[in-house]
């Protein structure tokens, strides 16, 4: 079979040829690209798509004799038991909450910060602002929880007794045992850790803003807030996007490790994510396939939560990630 066009045929069977051809001709050009890369794309490989072997296990009565493939097939018998559970609203609901209010919360934190940082003229104090804003991401989430439980101790506590005695809490209030103080505590230390470190990428898309733009808004007359507004927040606009989306994909995706050092008996209410309830049943009860089943039922609602945000930002903005 052949195409023609304007009196000249091509063979449509040298096509794939073709691109074979010019795909080992981009190899050797770019074979240094390739080879930094390898690492990344194996380790993707290695602890993202091998582990989905693992995914029928929530469809199987997992045994320690049978293994992961041996198990007798019951279906959608344990994502049932899940739905069925007590604690099925509770964990949705306690997971929810945290991750949206992270988001609503945490997500433009970074964006204003990054756009203030670069109103800084002095390069010097620029780069302190930097230095000190970012220093809290390196703290590992057990010194921070072992800070919090230091801070908000409930006799000892300096932050405590300070909001105690501005009368923001009642006097006999345990801040590390109230409900009701968990998820905004969880949520303002989370900022205060990350904001730093998030704000790097913004930095450095306004980076690329043309100077010639803010010399034309200061001759214009535009304060620093109508820079921010009109100069600023459009440029860094697709990358919000794209990092609003990631973020939209992980909403039940709450961590594990700092929810369960913060978590204590009497903040169970409100502590109890969809991570550690697994953690709790499908590990330390040895229910495999019933963890299993909950961890798949997490990462599908995160897909369609994904697919929901790309497909509005790609009608809204025209921006997406696919």
């Amino acid at each position: 079979m052949s195409a023609t066009s304007k009196g000249m045929t091509v063979p449509k069977k040298n096509a794939p040829a073709g691109m074979k051809q010019g795909f080992q001709k981009y190899l050797q050009h770019n074979w240094q690209l390739w080879i930094m890369l390898f690492p990344a794309m194996l380790y993707i490989l290695i602890f993202c798509y091998v582990p989905m072997y693992g995914i029928q296990l929530a469809f199987r009565e997992y045994s320690f004799t049978a293994g992961i493939t041996g198990g007798k097939f019951v279906g959608m018998k344990y994502f049932r038991q899940y739905f069925e559970s007590p604690m099925f609203w509770t964990t949705l609901k306690n997971t929810f909450v945290i991750s949206a209010t992270s988001i609503l919360v945490g997500f433009p934190a970074p964006i204003i910060l990054a756009m203030v940082i670069n109103q800084i003229r002095s390069p010097k104090w620029k780069r302190t602002v930097q230095t000190t804003v970012y220093i809290p991401y390196f703290i590992s989430v057990v010194v921070l929880v072992s800070m919090l439980n230091i801070m908000f101790a409930n006799d000892s506590g300096v932050i405590a007794n300070f909001l105690k005695s501005l009368l923001i809490v009642s006097r006999d209030t345990n801040i590390l045992g109230k409900e009701s103080c968990f998820v905004p505590l969880y949520v303002l230390s989370g900022v205060w850790q990350t904001m730093g470190w998030n704000s790097i990428i913004f930095i450095a898309a306004l980076s690329s803003v043309d100077t010639q733009l803010y010399d034309a808004c200061r001759i214009d007359g535009a304060n620093r807030w109508q820079t921010m507004i009109h100069i600023d927040f459009p440029a860094i606009l697709p990358t919000i996007m794209i990092l609003l989306i990631m973020n939209m994909g992980n909403i039940l995706n709450v961590g594990f490790d700092k929810v369960f050092l913060m978590q204590n008996s009497l903040n169970l209410g409100a502590s109890q994510v969809i991570s550690t309830y697994v953690y709790t049943v499908g590990i330390k009860s040895s229910q495999f396939s019933f963890g299993a089943a909950v961890g798949l039922f997490n990462t599908v609602i995160n897909f369609v939560f994904l697919l929901v945000t790309n497909f509005i930002s790609k009608r809204t903005t025209g921006t997406g990630l696919m």
